[in-house]
């Protein structure tokens, strides 16, 4: 039983230590300010590109139903593509998800 406690312990400290290094490290070396404009537009659309990349494949598992699924994708950047609002985006791909469920 104490292996079993110490391979969770063990793993938070190592995910704590890994979360606190990738925060501290650009802090330590980066003490001026960051001017070029290539840097800083990496790092402001950084944040985006990785919760795109993280939750894009799970887009075509939620539903259980992989043409349902790619509706709801489809319908969602069509209308991200035409500037309307997230919340208007996500209430028009999820009608278009149950739709197409109730169809299919």
């Amino acid at each position: 039983m104490k292996g079993a406690i110490a391979n969770p312990i063990i793993a938070v400290l190592l995910m704590a230590a890994v979360t606190y290094l990738t925060r501290a490290i650009p802090l330590t070396f980066f003490r001026k300010e960051i001017r070029s404009p290539y840097i800083k537009t990496f790092f402001n659309y950084m944040p985006f590109a990785v919760l795109g990349a993280l939750t894009f494949p799970d887009v075509f598992t939620a539903t259980g139903s992989v043409i349902s699924s790619v509706a709801g994708c489809i319908v969602a950047v069509l209308l991200a593509l035409k500037g309307k609002s997230m919340i208007f985006v996500t209430i028009c791909a999820i009608i278009a998800v149950y739709i197409v469920g109730f169809v299919a």
